[in-house]
């Protein structure tokens, strides 16, 4: 059957709900793929969660391509797309179609996501116009984290409102195939899907967009001291990860582990490792 396409995506987001988790290698890419989800999205996100910067704008090309790359190992039903990062398609057209190509011919992508919203339209056209999918993303868009005084909602007042709105509806027009809502009060959110043709994706805008994204690591739990108010975590993965490394510590301290079980014995079985001490 091979992966989703963006025609399917829309046919789904036409009777149901969009699914979209991000992964940044094969293995959390093949659960995230066997959990059914709709969309693999190769995150700039993993400048945080996987190399510990405080944002995103750290990011290289060559890391979003080494990192797409491995997740489309592990990704064989999901419509997988990757983040065009910091710097890699704001200065030109012509950087942002060569960023493109690289996620998608080195990557294995079917498709790019970049944020910002009305001064980035001419560079989605662009893209689109050379058969290269983009998903938008507007609201609170991370790598403009500087220039937003931080991660914080975005269109609270009636002009940011308004400017939310148009950059929506301008990507749109650009031929963006969806768009990322992030960060926005829920009542903007809805307005934005109610008049948006191509379906919307939230993350902390609420439950009336056609679909929703997590980060892998939050919704599982990986780090206890990252608690947004928009993330919902749904297993506690660290809290079992150090409980599973504290067992092992003991039984290798004790001497519990490893047994004849967990080891490899020449022919002859024991005697012949009883021989190797003097037994």
């Amino acid at each position: 059957m091979g992966r989703l396409t963006t025609l399917d995506l829309h046919r789904k987001a036409d009777s149901e709900r969009l699914v979209m988790i991000t992964a940044y290698d094969a293995t959390m890419a093949r659960w995230v793929d066997r959990a059914g989800a709709d969309i693999v999205l190769v995150g700039d996100s993993v400048g945080m969660t996987v190399m510990g910067h405080d944002d995103t704008l750290a990011v290289t090309l060559d890391q979003m391509v080494y990192h797409t790359r491995c997740v489309a190992r592990g990704v064989a039903s999901a419509h997988l797309t990757a983040d065009l990062p910091f710097l890699s398609y704001q200065v030109s057209a012509e950087d942002a179609l060569r960023s493109a190509g690289r996620l998608i011919a080195e990557g294995g992508a079917q498709s790019v996501k970049l944020e910002g919203g009305a001064p980035m339209a001419a560079t989605i056209a662009r893209l689109v116009a050379i058969g290269i999918p983009v998903m938008a993303h507007v609201g609170l868009t991370p790598q403009s984290v500087h220039a937003m005084g931080g991660f914080r909602v975005q269109g609270r007042s009636e002009s940011e409102a308004e400017g939310v709105l148009r950059d929506a509806l301008a990507v749109e027009e650009a031929g963006a195939f969806s768009v990322v809502l992030e960060g926005m009060p829920l009542d903007l959110a809805a307005e934005i899907t109610q008049r948006l043709s191509i379906p919307t994706i939230g993350i902390g805008a609420g439950p009336h967009c056609d679909g929703q994204v997590l980060v892998c690591n939050d919704l599982l739990g990986m780090n206890s001291q990252f608690a947004p108010r928009f993330v919902k975590r749904y297993a506690d993965f660290e809290g079992a990860a150090v409980a599973a490394m504290n067992e092992f510590a003991a039984e290798v301290r004790s001497g519990q582990f490893p047994t004849l079980e967990n080891s490899f014995q020449r022919k002859g079985g024991p005697r012949a490792v009883s021989r190797l001490y003097g037994g």
